[in-house]
């Protein structure tokens, strides 16, 4: 169950991010970005509860294992870059700007997501 959690979590984040990042790319222009981040935005911080809760849950119960597996940190380390990325886009109003910082932002947090997402499936597998 906890995979599952963390799983939907998952998509709850990247679903809504990919959303608010393309319309930053300027697609879909006929949605207010504003509206859009509004009704996304909590949504992602829904998940990203859900990926804590049941991340945290799922390392107590190996965390030895995890320590050790260099994937698992590379992971981790991907994750906090994300999130500090997430944080430099709000901190300076990125969705009031639309620069190219904005959008330098939006692809660096698509990318290291989709990292992320694919490192955590290959834990199990080193």
């Amino acid at each position: 169950m906890l995979e599952v959690v963390h799983l939907l979590g998952v998509s709850l984040i990247l679903g809504n991010l990919v959303l608010v990042d393309l319309r930053i790319f300027g697609l879909g222009t006929s949605l207010a970005l504003e509206d859009l981040a509004r009704l996304a935005l909590p949504l992602v911080l829904l998940g990203a509860g859900l990926c804590a809760l049941s991340g945290l849950l799922m390392f107590s119960t190996q965390a030895s294992d995890l320590l050790a597996n260099r994937v698992f940190t590379l992971k981790m380390l991907l994750l906090t870059l994300a999130a500090g990325n997430a944080v430099w886009f709000h901190l300076r109003g990125s969705l009031r700007r639309l620069d190219r910082t904005a959008r330098w932002l939006a692809f660096n947090s698509l990318v290291l997501w989709l990292i992320t997402l694919g490192l955590g499936r290959w834990i199990a597998y080193v």
